[in-house]
Parts: C-alpha cells; sequence; structure tokens
C-alpha cells in the first residue's frame, strides 16, 4: 500500500503536489474572500474630518489592507471604516512617492488619474449601488450606478446640497525635502445621499456588500483592492461584505 501511494505521489505534476502539501501546513488555512469576506464595522458618534485620520475617533477601527490587483508598484495602502446614526466614515492611508493629480473639479473622470474608489451594494436583490471616488487634490465623484448584466453608467445625485452633501478632506503628506511620501483620503457619506438604495439606514447587524479600490499612475496603472474581482471595479457579485456592530 505504501508502495502504491508513494508511485502515485511521484507521478503527480509539481504544482499540484505543491498545492496538496501546502493546504496541509499550518497556518495557511485559505482566507474568505468576496461575500464570505466579512468586515465588522463598529459604531462612532459624529465627529470632524481632519484630512488625516487623526480624529481620536478612528482609534476605535481596524486597519484592514487592501492587496494589489495588478501593475509595478508596492506601496501599502490601509484603510478604516466607521458608521454613525447619520452615514459613514472611511479614510484611506496611501504611500506615494509620486502624486499624479491635475484635475480641479468634483464630477471628473477621477479614476484616470490617482484616486481611492468605495462601492455601497446595500440590496443584494437590486443590481443598483453606490460609487464614491476621491482624489489627491480632494475632488469628489459620488455616482449611483445600476448594473445590468455589465451594462452600467453612473448617475449624478440630484439636489445635492445639505444633508445630502458628502464631507470630505485629503492630505498630501511629504518629507523634509518636500517630497511627497503619501496621501490620506477622509469622506464621511450620509445616508441621505445613499437614498433610493433599501437597507439604509442600517441596524445593527445588518450587512451590505462592499469594495474598496486605490488607483496610482507613477508608472502606468497600478491598483489595489479589498477583495479580488474578475473584470473590473464593477464586479459588485464579488464585493466583501460589511456588518454593522
Amino acid at each position: 500500500m505504501k508502495n502504491r501511494l508513494y508511485n502515485c505521489i511521484c507521478f503527480l505534476p509539481v504544482t499540484t503536489l505543491l498545492s496538496c502539501l501546502l493546504a496541509f501546513v499550518p497556518g495557511r488555512a485559505q482566507q474568505p474572500s468576496g461575500k464570505n469576506a466579512v468586515l465588522q464595522v463598529r459604531h462612532t458618534g459624529d465627529f470632524e474630518l481632519t484630512g488625516d485620520g487623526s480624529a481620536a475617533e478612528w482609534k476605535t477601527a481596524d486597519w484592514f489592507p487592501l492587496t494589489k490587483r495588478k501593475g509595478t508598484m508596492d506601496y501599502p495602502t490601509q484603510a478604516r471604516l466607521l458608521y454613525s446614526e447619520t452615514g459613514i466614515y472611511g479614510v484611506v492611508s496611501c504611500v506615494d512617492k509620486k502624486i499624479t493629480a491635475t484635475l480641479t473639479e468634483d464630477f471628473a473622470d477621477l479614476y484616470k488619474e490617482d484616486v481611492v474608489e468605495i462601492f455601497f451594494w446595500t440590496d443584494e436583490s437590486t443590481p443598483l449601488y453606490f460609487e464614491y471616488e476621491l482624489s489627491p487634490l480632494n475632488y469628489e465623484l459620488p455616482i449611483l450606478v445600476p448594473n445590468f448584466n455589465g451594462d452600467f453608467f453612473g448617475w449624478k445625485p440630484w439636489h445635492y446640497t445639505g444633508e445630502r452633501k458628502t464631507r470630505h478632506a485629503t492630505k498630501i503628506i511629504r518629507d523634509k525635502k518636500g517630497n511627497p511620501t503619501s496621501w490620506v483620503a477622509e469622506f464621511f457619506i450620509p445616508y441621505a445621499l445613499l437614498k433610493p438604495l433599501q437597507n439604509v439606514p442600517p441596524q445593527k447587524g445588518t450587512e451590505w456588500r462592499v469594495n474598496l479600490y486605490r488607483i496610482d499612475y507613477d508608472d502606468a496603472s497600478t491598483s489595489w483592492t479589498w477583495q479580488p474581482v474578475q473584470t473590473n471595479f464593477h464586479d459588485f457579485e464579488r464585493y466583501g461584505t460589511m456588518r454593522f456592530e
């Protein structure tokens, strides 16, 4: 029996054999992805944004990493999320030695330069989600996206004033010589802006699907994502899950 098992193993392709062996290495259990990846989001009182994520309220939230999807730059990227009675708070920290940002208006094609993005899919019964982009220069793009079989186009918010308006702030961190070392994007998205999405506002225990992205243009294009996508950032069925504590 041992000889027959040995012979079978010997004739396995190398890649298959390595996969089998790694599956039994302690501590190498496969991490959940997509819907099965759950991000616990804690509750907070409302607070002012500083642009660098230094508000005391952020200490209650854990950092989580974004993983490089494609490209050549190996810049660490991490984010935090919180929620209040009025909306969602987010902060993304991006190591970056070259800031590519020339667009100076809201609702521009910010994804063509350095940018961070977050997507909220609040109701899985409808292919409709919210996308938010923020550039290093603090310009934003909030849009509602209907996505039917990959055919999507964003809609700008109507009556984008008052309680429906986001709050956002960014900061470019520089060394003593004035060279950039990183940039930080901080934002608040009110529930009032997310209407007519369903399952809003969230209650304790509510779950939304979510994903976060970063695009950098130091050398061509490098992108990072919290949960891996197959086609592009609008691959919403592969988003992770955020659970409101």
